[in-house]
């Protein structure tokens, strides 16, 4: 199942936090009771979350990591970086936010073994791709340290096979994922890849998919404004044109935004 090439709904609803966590030193997850949004989103849609308290007019754009449809809720996992998510991650439990969703486009997800691969926060739409595949999926993920891979314990329970790589050794392979791509999918039998995450880490791993002939996606990253496509702020140039990541992506076949992954 995908987003490509179909009309989208989108829903405003006022959204229950009932947990909210901090995972690691300025990372927190979330989890929203939104079941409009939890009905009809896709793997690597998003939706733009209001601030609480005034802090600021603009929503923030997150990237939906988990759902339940039965029981009607989201599950966010974000990065503080200023501050928004820092009036968001200090809202408790009870606490209402509006969330406006799911927005953009996702990931094909029709694949027999696709691989997942992620760096940092780029993880987190990657997960709700892991969770939606029936444990049909992989995932090779990246940090810095053993810390940055608490997101491990998260995704065992949804993959089929676990890949981790750190800069430092200390957990995993030591050095990037694209230390070890080429030999997984040399020797694997993966017919597609998904990545996200830092962009120089996404354009390397398109290109060794396409060395490959694995087919690749990956869901690019804009600061945005309006996330409906009318502010223009998130625009990305591609082979065919001038694109609204927040509208025609996030997800971006990766031969469409690289000129080495065709």
């Amino acid at each position: 199942m995908s987003a490509e090439g179909t009309t989208l709904p989108k829903f405003v609803e006022e959204a229950a936090i009932t947990a909210h966590e901090r995972l690691i030193a300025g990372v927190y997850r979330m989890t929203l009771t939104s079941p409009a949004v939890a009905a009809h989103a896709l793997p690597g849609q998003f939706v733009d979350v209001s601030v609480p308290h005034g802090t600021s007019i603009l929503r923030r754009p997150l990237g939906i990591a988990e759902v339940s449809r039965t029981e009607g809720w989201i599950r966010l996992i974000y990065r503080t970086v200023g501050r928004g998510t820092q009036a968001l991650a200090a809202a408790r439990p009870g606490a209402y936010v509006s969330v406006l969703g799911p927005l953009g486009r996702g990931f094909h997800t029709d694949l027999g073994h696709p691989l997942l691969v992620g760096g940092g926060m780029g993880l987190t739409p990657l997960l709700f791709f892991a969770a939606e595949s029936a444990r049909t999926a992989s995932v090779l993920m990246g940090g810095r340290t053993k810390e940055e891979l608490f997101w491990e314990r998260i995704y065992a329970p949804y993959v089929r096979g676990l890949f981790m790589t750190t800069d430092d050794g200390s957990h995993g392979v030591k050095g990037f994922v694209t230390t070890v791509l080429p030999d997984l999918l040399a020797g694997g039998d993966y017919d597609g890849v998904a990545v996200c995450g830092p962009p120089a880490m996404m354009r390397r791993v398109a290109a060794i998919a396409a060395s490959h002939g694995v087919s690749c996606e990956v869901s690019l990253e804009r600061h945005m404004a309006c996330g409906l496509g009318a502010c223009l702020s998130c625009a990305v140039d591609t082979k065919h044109g001038r694109r609204k990541v927040c509208k025609d992506g996030p997800v971006f076949p990766a031969g469409e935004v690289y000129d080495d992954a065709s």
